[in-house]
């Protein structure tokens, strides 16, 4: 099949799509934390462009999506892109197989950055990047070709199906953060948002982002993409007014963190049924999405995990239901090459969920004890309390100049803990 100039124009815009859900992230989690942990918060989404991007080239793309029909992972033939240039792949025939290479390449990038939200405030910097260097060879690229290249799970054995990373991102991401909540305890309370605005900004360009995040993988510019693109819109419309509306109705006030992080539930579970599922279901995801996450961000509270940033919630719980309701709703008449929903279906989308659950809770514990001893993770309570922008990096987000109080001292201008 020759290549399609359309196609591949539209996988070239949804690549950097999904870079600039990169920033969007940063913004995100950057506006939640105290003003002493925003650099070094924001610090680690981008440090994951370039440390996961260099290894996805040399061998990560290879255990993806190296060719070995229902193995555990992909063979080598094509370690540093060996073989991959302008001529298509049967993932992706209408397009160049380095456009399927740096698109699939940004979902590798992306998701061991959304764990950091588990730990911000306590991982020193060089824990950090030996962990998502670790982390995305031994958990992400295997699970992905189980899922995504011809494995296990996926065409080359189970037959569930994921349409855009239900699983593979956000269950991954969220498992792995609720084995980091619980390795690495916080010894002081958690800073409040110190940033509403930033927080909102955030979770604005994931959401713009998620276009190409969802409605790139169908891989083309057809009729899959237009049902992927307004799922998406409709699951992350659902999933932020249902927060809402549990959130004004527990609380009596809605939250602009609760609208933003409700739009990222509903995001989160429409990824894996947004090219397989009519937009009426889409709705139905969101709602489910909204209201299931936001009661499980309460169960941090319950267990004592200390889940910062409310990963575990948002994203494992949204990729859990996102994907067990696909089950139920796929249909074929939306994509012909998914399956068809039913109890089956279903069935499969359940063995599927569990395994983006404790595949990497159990892996992630490991990756994380190995880390630790060999680099160490954990920073001191003393560098905890003082914050991570100067102890790890030697720079302050915000320089407050001294006001000149007219009858006393010099004061700092930064907000004080209590207002953060």
């Amino acid at each position: 099949m020759p290549i399609n100039t359309g196609d591949t124009a539209w996988m070239l815009a949804s690549t950097a799509f999904v870079l600039f859900m990169m920033p969007g992230l940063a913004l995100f989690y950057g506006g939640l934390v105290g003003t002493k942990n925003v650099l070094a918060t924001m610090v680690q989404s981008f440090a994951a462009i370039g440390v996961v991007s260099i290894l996805w080239v040399i061998v990560g793309f290879t255990i993806a999506f190296g060719s070995s029909h229902g193995a555990v992972v992909g063979s080598f033939d094509n370690i540093m892109l060996h073989d991959i240039g302008g001529a298509p792949v049967s993932f992706a025939p209408t397009i160049p197989a380095l456009v399927f290479m740096a698109f699939q390449m940004m979902f590798a990038v992306i998701t061991p950055a959304l764990i950091a939200g588990a730990f911000c405030e306590r991982m020193r910097f060089r824990g950090y990047v030996v962990f998502i260097a670790l982390w995305s060879l031994i958990v992400y690229c295997p699970f992905a070709h189980a899922v995504w290249g011809g494995g296990i799970l996926g065409a080359g054995g189970l037959h569930a199906i994921d349409f855009a990373g239900g699983s593979v991102v956000h269950e991954l991401a969220g498992a792995a953060a609720l084995a980091t909540a619980f390795f690495l305890r916080r010894s002081r309370p958690l800073d409040k948002p110190h940033s509403v605005p930033l927080v909102l900004l955030g979770a604005g360009i994931l959401w713009f982002g998620w276009f190409g995040f969802n409605a790139g993988s169908a891989l083309s510019a057809g009729p899959v993409a237009a049902y992927a693109l307004v799922n998406t819109q409709l699951g992350a419309a659902a999933g932020m007014l249902t927060w809402m509306g549990v959130e004004w109705w527990r609380k009596g006030k809605p939250s602009g963190v609760g609208i933003g992080a409700g739009a990222v539930a509903g995001l989160a579970a429409i990824t894996p049924a947004s090219g397989y599922v009519p937009p009426w279901a889409a709705l139905i995801i969101g709602i489910a999405a909204g209201a299931l996450c936001y009661f499980a961000c309460h169960l941090k509270d319950v267990f004592h995990y200390d889940d910062s940033l409310d990963v575990v919630g948002v994203h494992m719980v949204g990729g859990f239901v996102g994907v067990v309701l696909t089950g139920l709703f796929a249909s074929l008449a939306v994509n012909a090459a998914g399956e068809a929903g039913g109890l089956v279906q279903l069935g499969r989308q359940l063995l599927l969920a569990a395994s983006g659950i404790v595949y990497p809770f159990v892996l992630t514990w490991i990756i994380l004890w190995v880390t630790d001893k060999v680099v160490g993770l954990k920073v001191s309570p003393e560098e905890e309390a003082a914050g991570l922008d100067l102890s790890e990096h030697g720079e302050r987000a915000y320089d407050f100049p001294a006001v000149v109080l007219a009858d006393g001292p010099s004061v700092s201008a930064e907000p004080s803990a209590a207002a953060s």
